[in-house]
């Protein structure tokens, strides 16, 4: 069983209103002692009322839980726009309630181990920043799909890039192009643009540089 799935488990054993112990649960899922405190730890942080404590049992008593959701890309770009706005609206219960979600839904969220973790929203409490982010998502899909150049700037260096993928992972949002500056693949974080110009070239896939031949690489 996977994490995904245990914890949906914990949490539908937990609402009968009962005591249930770390070890009877453990053993019913096949897992350590360990893993349950871990994953009570987990279900607590992403707003489920966990009550209870080590060595004594939990209980869980819900006024509501949702269950588990898989979201498409556009389903969780159109969340964190949403949060990222109402974290800038300057109505402090909106504000503060977009960033109790955002704390919860980054304690469930996928991590890329090979990057360092980044709240959800890009930074939880940074959403002016993550709007920033945001505005430029629209010009990159199109971009994309167009098959269209656009013109860079990142740190200071502008790069005459061929987009050809927009990605979620590692609790950021990245994309992946093809660096004619550089001659070479360049990922980089949406929210790190701090120029993007469309121009007027279109580009066409030419071996080695291609979403497939980047895939190639990084496996």
């Amino acid at each position: 069983m996977n994490r995904k799935d245990r914890l949906y488990a914990l949490t539908q054993r937990l609402r009968d209103g009962r005591l249930h112990t770390a070890e009877a649960m453990a053993q019913d899922l096949d897992v350590s002692v360990r893993t349950i405190y871990r994953d009570m730890e987990v279900l607590a942080a992403s707003g489920v009322p966990v009550e209870g404590t080590r060595g004594y049992g939990y209980t869980v008593q819900a006024a509501i839980t949702l269950p588990p959701l898989n979201l498409t890309e556009a389903e969780l770009e159109a969340l964190h726009l949403a949060l990222a706005a109402l974290g800038a609206s300057g109505m402090e219960e909106h504000a503060a309630a977009a960033r109790a979600l955002a704390a919860k839904i980054d304690a469930i969220l996928p991590e890329d181990s090979s990057q360092p973790s980044a709240p959800f929203g890009f930074a939880t409490d940074a959403f002016a920043e993550a709007a920033r982010g945001f505005t430029h998502m629209p010009a990159i899909r199109a971009a994309i799909r167009a098959r269209q150049k656009l013109r860079v700037t990142l740190a200071g260096t502008t790069h005459d890039l061929r987009p050809l993928h927009i990605d979620y992972f590692g609790r950021v949002w990245t994309c992946i192009g093809w660096s004619e500056t550089t001659s070479d693949f360049l990922g980089f974080r949406i929210d790190r643009i701090e120029d993007l110009r469309p121009l007027p070239s279109l580009f066409v896939n030419e071996p080695g540089r291609t979403l497939a031949d980047w895939r190639a690489r990084s496996t």
